[in-house]
Order: structure tokens, then sequence, then C-alpha cells
């Protein structure tokens, strides 16, 4: 059934009980426990990364408070090792020098405190998206305020070196306001780990970057740019888990594009774009997000303006049906994250300071909220990691 579901305050959405969301979704021999961190734009209400003890079986978190001061740490990546977190910093510059900077930590996975190791310069300005390849050998960051990308090598003990590469893009397209240059958003590694996907908003194209382990570092594409629709705004990028497919969320134009990959070239085709937005919705609103679940059978969009999360199915081909926009509590869901059990989403909303908590139904992609609210001062991203045992 295709619907928009009431605002959570309302009583059609509250009427769900937790209880009655968790017997659905959760299976009674599997009940891990995570630590989540948060990262936040840092200001009056945020000094920093977050973080929060999660028990999947119940659903339930628990604060545990500041895990690490930093400037704006606005992405966060967790090493394969589970055991070091990299934040991008998002400022102007680092040390005097124009660019901002990438911080690494080891994680305690037991209190859920960061210890910095280092730090290094992104040489572009405003970085705000980093990711971590398979390997853990290499670290790369999207400048969205230089128009560029930058890798680096991480060293045995979860420090990073030096910047290995840099990568300047050039460009614009029909956006006047947000589309005068280039702004690279995101950097996505495949599933084979061959490349590094990097979705540039300011001009409607997603690059491929190979990479390579052994040196530390991303490499110049050896195939053309993927180009979407002009005044599109490709924001982020995630795969499918059988690795055939990507989705990217738009950010301009509030849309999904599904994108066939072919992990042999590379290369990225378009299958079908899709709207986040409701069919009756009248006013302004940009994407953020996108997320597979990790059944591979739904696929989330968040919307900031209609301050709601889109829900998808996904056919046997790829293509994706919109079911439902889900409110997420609060005002600008820059992003969100389902948990590694796939039971939960937590929705951070970046202007209400506030994070909600959704029950996810595996069999129809359906949200419930769980009444949940965390309340932490402009949240993100939200990333989890195991608990030691």
């Amino acid at each position: 059934m295709h619907r928009s579901v009431p605002p959570l305050g309302s009583g059609v959405a509250i009427a769900v009980s937790l209880a009655a969301a968790v017997a659905a979704s959760v299976s009674p021999a599997a009940d891990p426990q995570f630590i989540a961190f948060v990262g936040t734009y840092t200001g009056p209400n945020s000094e920093g990364i977050y973080a929060y003890r999660f028990d999947s079986a119940t659903g339930k978190a628990e604060a545990l408070g500041l895990a690490a001061k930093t400037a704006n740490p606005t992405f966060l990546a967790i090493h394969p090792d589970q055991h070091h977190l990299y934040a991008a910093n998002e400022e102007g510059q680092w040390k005097g020098q124009p660019g901002g900077y990438v911080t690494a930590f080891t994680i305690d996975s037991t209190t859920g405190k960061l210890t910095e190791l280092n730090q290094q310069s992104t040489v572009g300005g405003g970085p705000c998206h980093v990711s971590v390849d398979q390997t853990g050998k290499v670290l790369s960051a999207a400048n969205y305020g230089g128009g560029s990308v930058v890798s680096f090598p991480i060293q045995p003990d979860g420090s990073v070196a030096p910047h290995s590469a840099f990568f300047q893009h050039h460009g614009s397209s029909v956006n006047p306001g947000r589309q005068k240059e280039p702004h690279a958003h995101s950097i996505n590694v495949s599933p084979e780990n061959h490349f590094a996907f990097v979705a540039d908003l300011g001009t409607d194209q997603v690059f491929a970057y190979r990479i390579s382990p052994g040196e530390g570092r991303i490499l110049e594409p050896k195939t053309e740019p993927f180009r979407l629709s002009p005044g599109s705004g490709p924001r982020h990028l995630t795969f499918s888990p059988d690795g055939r497919f990507a989705y990217v969320i738009n950010e301009l134009l509030s849309t999904v594009g599904v994108l066939a990959y072919s992990a042999d070239k590379g290369t990225l085709s378009l299958k079908q774009t899709i709207s986040t937005l409701p069919a009756d919705f009248k006013g302004n609103s940009t994407t953020a997000e996108v997320r597979v679940h990790p059944n591979g059978h739904f696929v989330y969009g968040s919307n900031r303006g209609h301050d709601s999360l889109a829900v998808f199915r996904v056919e046997n081909d790829g293509q994706l049906v919109w079911l439902e926009n889900i409110p997420t509590g609060g005002k600008t869901p820059r992003n969100f994250n389902l948990d590694p059990t796939g039971r939960w989403l937590w929705a951070a909303n970046q202007d209400s300071d506030s994070i909600f908590i959704f029950a996810v139904d595996g069999a129809t992609g359906h949200l419930t909220p769980t009444g949940q609210k965390l309340d932490v001062g402009a949240p993100v991203c939200v990333r989890f990691v195991p608990v030691a045992k």
C-alpha cells in the first residue's frame, strides 16, 4: 500500500508499541551489542563525536557521552578491523593553511571512547565524506568546498600518512545556486574493492577512481565519468549487497538513480530514476542519504524539507517501487543508518538536535517509530561497531 504516514506526534504512528515492533523484527537468537558513533556539526550543543551503547535485541540505546572532542566531524568511516575510526573535519583550513583535514582515532569498543592518533590535511576545503577501502590500507576523502578528492595511506597502527593522491575536479552544471563549480560530495568503495566512486554534485557526474591498496592511494579514472541529468546534483551512492546495482541519490532533484554496475570495467549505466517524494508534495526539499537494507530488498532515502524517509522495494531487475514516506520526527534528516542486523534505523535530524530510532520490518521494509529520541547537537552521521566481547 502506497501511503504517506502521519507525523510521529499523531495517534496513528504512536499506536504501535515498541514491544510489538521488537517481536515482529528481532530474532531471539541474535542479540549483538554495538557502539553507535555520531558525527556532528560542532557548536553550542556539540563538541565532536558522541557514542551510544546499542542493544540490537531490544532496540534500546544508552548514551555514553562525548567520545572525542574534534571540530565539525561531519562524516565518519570505520576501518575493517573495527578498531579505528576516521573523521572528515569539515573545516576551511588546517594549521593555518587552506584546506580541511581528516582525523584518525583508535576505538575503545567497551567504553566508546576515541583516542586521537593524528591528523592530515585534505588539501581541498570542506571535506564532507570519508571512506576506507576493504583492505584497510587506503583512506579517501571528498572535498565539497574544494571540488576535489584525496587519498591517504593508512599505517599499520591505524594512523594516516600524508596524502598520496589528489585530484581536482572541473566543470559546472545548470543550477546557478549550487552548480557553478565542482562539489565532490561522497567517495564510495565498490564491493570488489577495485574502484572508489565519487559523486560530484556540482558537475552532475560520478567518477570511477581505481584503488591501489599496495600504493595506499586512488588512481586516475580510465573511463569517462558517468553523467546524470543536468541539475540532478548527485550526493551519495551505495551498492546492492550482490554488487549488481548502485543507487545514487540526487540532492537537487530529490530523486534516486538506479545504476547497473559492471565490476569488470568500473562503469555505470542508468536503468531508472524515481522521486523520493510523494506525488502530492508541494514545497522545497532536498535529499541527503541513501541506504540499502542488508537483505537487499529495500532502499531508503532521506528528504530534507519534507523531513521524511522514502521507502522503496527492490524488484528482481534492481529497479525500485516507491512504498511510502515516513516522518523522521525532526528537522533536516542529513543522514541515517541501519544497524548491522538490519532491524533498526537511526534517523539523524541535524536541525532539531535529535536522533529517532525506528524498528525495521525486514519483510515489508516498513519503519515503525520506537518512541526513542536521542538528544545530540546537529547530528549528521551514524556509524556502528561491535562491542568488545
